[in-house]
This record gives C-alpha cells, sequence and structure tokens, in this order.
C-alpha cells in the first residue's frame, strides 16, 4: 500500500480543513467525503473530484477508503467509529472521543476486543508541542521529583455569542453534550493527564450554565483534583472571559515549572524541597534556585497535520500514533467528572459511574433542553438578542 485513501465524514469547520490538505500529504490521498447536509454535498461538487456520500454508511461500503476522519458532531463519534472497524477501516477522529465516559469505554471494548489490527488515532493535535512533549519526558523521568501541585489556568477560549449562534447543535445538551469542557477543553484535559502520568481519585468543582452567554450548557468550570500521591489539581477555564491565560504550573520537588507563551521555564531546587524541609535546621530556608529556559524545537508547521503524517506513517509502517484512540476515555472522564461535580456542588469519585453520569446528562437536557435562545438565522442578521444570564 503506498497511499492511504482517506474517506472524510462531517464537512464542517474541521472536516473541510481536512479536506483541504490530504493530498498534499505524503503516503494519503482524499478518496471521498461525506456530510449528511444536501447543501453542504452540492457545495463540495465543485471543490472536489472525489465521490460524495450522504451518510457514512454508504461511503464505507464504497470501498473507496482506507482510512476515515470523523469531524462531525460529537455523539455520532462512536458510532461511526464501530462501522468503520466493522468495515476493515481505519479511524481517525476529531475529539472528543465520546460524550460520556460509558461510550467511550464502550468503544474501547470493542476495539480492544475484535480490531487491534486497524489504527485507532484520535486529533489530539496539541501533544506535538515541543513545551508538553518536554514537559512529559522532564516528569516521566523523574527530573522533576514528585509533584505536589498541578495548576492548569486555562481562560484564552472566548467565544462570542455569534460563535454559539453559527451551529444549532452547538451549546447544546442534546446536539453537543456540554459547553467549554467537551468542545474546547478536551486538549488541555487530555495533555492535563498525559503529562503528569496519573488520574486523580476525586473531583470537586464550581460550574455555571449560561453565565455569559445565553446557551444551555457550562461555560465556566473551576475544579480541585486530588491525585493517588497527594498531589493537588487546580483546573480553572472559560469562554467568557478575555484576555485569557494559558499556563500550567507544576511545583515539585526540584523546584517548579512553567509552561506558558510557548516556553518552558524551570525554576530549579538545587536541593529537593523535601530534604530541605525535614532537615534543615533554619525555620525560614531559602533553596538556591536556577531559572532555566528549557531549549525546545520548533513547533509543526501544522499540529493536526503532524498528527495526520504520524497517522498515517503509522498504518504503513506499524510506528507509533501521536495519540491512541483508547487513550480519549481519560481526559474525557476528568471533564464529565468536573462538569458532574461543577453542577451538583459534590465531590466525584474517580474511576466514574458510566451510568449515574449518562443519567446526569439525561436530567440536564430535561432541565435546560431548548433554553439556548442563539439561532444561525441570528448570525446573517445581526440579531443576537436572546436571554441572558445565568440560567436556574
Amino acid at each position: 500500500m503506498e497511499k492511504i485513501r482517506f474517506g472524510v465524514i462531517g464537512l464542517g469547520n474541521m472536516g473541510s480543513f481536512h479536506v483541504g490538505y490530504l493530498d498534499t500529504l505524503e503516503g494519503a490521498s482524499l478518496a471521498a467525503v461525506c456530510d449528511t447536509d444536501e447543501k453542504k454535498r452540492g457545495d463540495y461538487k465543485a471543490k472536489v473530484s472525489v465521490p460524495i456520500f450522504a451518510t457514512h454508511q454508504d461511503l464505507l461500503e464504497s470501498k473507496t477508503c482506507d482510512a476515515i476522519i470523523i469531524a462531525t458532531p460529537h455523539y455520532d463519534h462512536p458510532p461511526i467509529a464501530i462501522d468503520a472497524f466493522k468495515a476493515g477501516v481505519h479511524v481517525l477522529c476529531e475529539k472528543p472521543v465520546a460524550v460520556s465516559v460509558k461510550a467511550a469505554r464502550e468503544l474501547n471494548a470493542i476495539y480492544e476486543k475484535n480490531y487491534r489490527h486497524l489504527k485507532f488515532g484520535l486529533m489530539f493535535n496539541q501533544r506535538t508541542l515541543p513545551a508538553y512533549q518536554k514537559l512529559r519526558e522532564l516528569i516521566s523521568s523523574g527530573e522533576l521529583g514528585e509533584i505536589f501541585r498541578v495548576t492548569w489556568l486555562i481562560t484564552d477560549w472566548f467565544r462570542t455569542w455569534t460563535y454559539y449562534a453559527s451551529g444549532g447543535w452547538r451549546a447544546t445538551w442534546a446536539g453537543e453534550g456540554g459547553g467549554v469542557l467537551i468542545n474546547q477543553c478536551p486538549h488541555n484535559l487530555d495533555l492535563l493527564q498525559w503529562i503528569v502520568g496519573m488520574m486523580p481519585t476525586r473531583v470537586t468543582a464550581v460550574a455555571s450554565i449560561a453565565k455569559t452567554h445565553p446557551i444551555e450548557v457550562e461555560d465556566e468550570v473551576s475544579a480541585i483534583l486530588e491525585f493517588p500521591n497527594g498531589a493537588i489539581g487546580h483546573f480553572v477555564t472559560t469562554t467568557g472571559e478575555f484576555p485569557g491565560t494559558n499556563r500550567l504550573e507544576i511545583a515539585c520537588d526540584r523546584g517548579r515549572i512553567i509552561a506558558e507563551h510557548n516556553k518552558l521555564i524551570w525554576k530549579r531546587a538545587r536541593e529537593t524541597v523535601t530534604s530541605v524541609n525535614q532537615t534543615s535546621t533554619k525555620s525560614f530556608a531559602n533553596i538556591e534556585t536556577w531559572e532555566i529556559e528549557i531549549p525546545l524545537p520548533k513547533e509543526p508547521k501544522s499540529q493536526h497535520i503532524e498528527i495526520t503524517r504520524q497517522f498515517v506513517q503509522s498504518i504503513l509502517t506499524d510506528s507509533p500514533l501521536g495519540a491512541e484512540g483508547v487513550e480519549g476515555v481519560r481526559g474525557l472522564e476528568l471533564g464529565n467528572a468536573m462538569l458532574m461535580a461543577g453542577l451538583t456542588r459534590k465531590p466525584v469519585e474517580l474511576p466514574m459511574d458510566g451510568d449515574a453520569y449518562d443519567q446526569f446528562l439525561l436530567d440536564l437536557a430535561k432541565q435546560y433542553g431548548g433554553k439556548k435562545t442563539l439561532q444561525v438565522k441570528d448570525v446573517a442578521s445581526g440579531n443576537m438578542a436572546g436571554t441572558f444570564g445565568n440560567v436556574k
């Protein structure tokens, strides 16, 4: 197999982006596209010279593709992936892998039992960023010592009312399954567990629905994570703040390291904090520290294309994937736990009860469904009027 023939399922923002580069990627070619929207299919007739399908089933039955990229609304990800596996097709899925932890676990179980011979990847493109790769390496190697605290302020996800009005499925429980945690933050939630190498055992949080947008899902969350080694984590996010911050700070036994502005700054303690804490004869001891900017290689020209490139090479040469599909459940579970804890104001223990979370989502859809007042037509008309305030 010299080239992997790709089908792109879903022709929205991300799907259209993937369509645009596949023929330029070594070892890949665009073989088919698919969307349930008749208008989008019509628009693509003049853009591509490959078959255009109305359903993913039709695309898979056509045998035109060796692999697919799933770029549909969130709830569709697991069933499309499973159908692709059954058809013997490799899967690269946009984030999140699913809406609920139960759906992700079920997808993983099916894949692990029957389809390990196929490649299953996730578009966790931020794993390609050198700062996060190096930080993970420093932690896994033991260079930083034991982790004491992990704090991520990720508030640079500012979105306007127009953004939420641009799609009827956006910011709804039925269409998207949540807000900032399921849409914007899957990258950060994945990176958090990927970098530190462990999952928390307990999550508490405060979350707000429609705090700064007339939508029916959460647009602000502040969470506290309790890790098995005693470390504490903080995760703060919103789509209503500007200018935002993207700062990951990890306190450890050899000082403090910060990932921000595409830099990695290590305030390195020459002695371990634990040893000075336990043995110093001084009540207010200081530890000599060196501020070191960790050298980093250049970022890839395109994070998304780099993940796809790794996916292609994995199919052709069995090299490692940038992000294994089965790993998507971890960050998803963090987001599910934060949402459940934040809206119920009750701690959530991990591993989560998948059935309890599914019922929680159904209850949210029943309570808040239809309270998003922004409509697609409002974008064209410029009429952004809508109910504003924290939905009760």
